[in-house]
């Protein structure tokens, strides 16, 4: 089990981080029209998972508006928001604020993906939830990059996740 920090408070976390190299790890998530989406339907494309624990909350809303800017400039790139929150939620985020170039999906069926990348918050007043986290699959499935930010409160570093997709 693996520790973080809210607010300087510890959390566990579940599951085992994917580490650079690995297979992505597959998982089925709910897009905003309530349908299961896999990981496949994203092939061969790089794909940015931008894990948050919830769009209502100011840095995760300010972390998917940034991603949604500076990723979705890039070619063949999918920028993926993943929360707890219901996919209602996180459609009426999007379309408040303008947010166009990324896709949100819901952990609302199941916490099996927060468990498989490493995230999955046991302990605290967010148990349940994603811890924040930034993933980075190649167009083949290949982990290129990952940081579990380990005080849910600060910001990823989003440099280094954009300097990974910029990689051949």
């Amino acid at each position: 089990m693996t520790t973080i920090t809210l607010n300087g408070e510890p959390v566990s976390i579940a599951g085992t981080l994917p580490k650079i190299g690995d297979q992505a790890p597959d998982f089925i998530l709910v897009d905003t029209q309530l349908q299961d989406t896999c990981l496949k339907k994203f092939r061969g494309k790089k794909k940015l998972l931008n894990i948050v624990p919830s769009l209502d909350t100011p840095l995760c809303g300010e972390s998917a508006r940034i991603f949604n800017y500076r990723a979705g400039l890039l070619e063949n790139v999918a920028v993926l928001v993943v929360s707890a929150d219901l996919p209602f939620a996180q459609q009426r985020f999007c379309s408040v604020e303008g947010v166009d170039r990324l896709t949100t999906l819901s952990m609302l069926r199941s916490k099996d993906f927060a468990r498989d990348y490493g995230v999955l918050i046991e302990t605290g007043p967010l148990a349940g939830l994603a811890a924040r986290a930034v993933v980075i699959i190649d167009e083949m499935d290949r982990i290129i990059y990952v940081q579990r930010v380990p005080e849910i409160t600060a910001e990823p570093d989003y440099e280094a996740a954009i300097a990974a997709l910029m990689k051949n």
